[in-house]
Parts: structure tokens; C-alpha cells; sequence
């Protein structure tokens, strides 16, 4: 796939919970993003079955996710083989799920892009993976001029 991959295990600082976290690149190609998603998919379910959080929440994950990184690598990074895309994931011992996608692109303006359940947007082309990232997520964020999105999801726990 041409990723690169780094996964460091750290302790939060400040009384935050613990937490791993894995960093890695992808190209600018849409045939990684299926491929990669599956990948980071197996790691959240992983370390999230350690802390014992519900399974229930992993599908909203992987829709978002894969939502967040069309749009970095084909309205971001408009498959430019130059560019890459760069995602950190976050799994902490609270269940809580940190997800970072940073493009190399011009950004945008998150507000411009009009919901796609007014009328005003129903037949529109675009919008509807924005809509979909936050309905899913429990916290969506656009930062850096829009090139880096942050999708946050805090996993029940079940008691075991």
C-alpha cells in the first residue's frame, strides 16, 4: 500500500486516561482508503475489546472515517501523487476514540457546504459525507483551514 506506519504506546499526561496511538501516512489514492480503513478498523477493535468497550459504536467509526478520507484524498489532495494523507488514531483506556486526517490541499470552509437535508442541498453532489461524519461522531472539528479534521467518538463501556 506504500504507507508508512508508526505506532507509539504513551501515558496521558494531566489526568487524562492512558492511551496508544497509531500515526501513518497514505497516498493520494482512492483504492488505499478501503484497504487502509480495514486496517485501522482491526487496530480500534483491538485495543477497544482490551478496555471493553461496546462493539456497537465501531460501525459509525468506519463510516466516518472512510467519509473523512475520501475527502482528503480526492477533494483534498485531488489524488495527487506528490501528496499524501496523514492520519493519527487515538485509543484511550476511557474509551474514548481520537481520530486526526490531515491533507496536503487548499483546505475549505466547513460552514460553506450547505446540510443535504435542507431543500436548498437535496440535490446537490457534495455535503453529504460532511453530514454523515457528524451525525456519526460524537464531535467533528475542521481546523487548519479545513485540511485537518478531527473526528472524536467515545465508546460505551460494558461491565463485565
Amino acid at each position: 500500500m506504500g504507507a508508512k506506519q508508526n505506532i507509539g504506546r504513551t501515558m496521558a499526561i494531566s489526568g487524562r486516561s492512558p492511551f496508544v496511538e497509531l500515526r501513518q501516512s497514505i497516498p493520494s489514492r482512492a483504492s488505499v482508503i478501503e484497504p487502509f480503513v480495514s486496517r485501522l478498523m482491526r487496530f480500534i477493535e483491538f485495543f477497544m475489546r482490551k478496555v471493553a468497550a461496546a462493539k456497537e459504536n465501531e460501525d459509525d467509526i468506519e463510516i466516518a472515517l472512510s467519509e473523512a478520507l475520501a475527502n482528503a484524498v480526492i477533494h483534498g489532495n485531488h489524488e495527487s501523487p506528490e501528496k499524501a494523507v496523514f492520519v493519527s488514531c487515538r485509543c484511550s483506556l476511557d474509551g474514548e476514540v481520537l481520530i486526526t486526517v490531515r491533507d496536503e490541499g487548499e483546505g475549505f470552509d466547513s460552514s460553506s457546504i450547505p446540510d443535504p437535508t435542507e431543500p436548498e442541498g437535496l440535490f446537490l453532489s457534495h455535503g453529504r459525507g460532511l453530514h454523515l461524519m457528524r451525525a456519526l461522531m460524537d464531535e467533528v472539528s475542521f481546523e487548519e483551514n479545513g485540511t485537518v479534521v478531527q473526528l472524536r467518538k467515545r465508546m460505551k463501556t460494558v461491565i463485565r
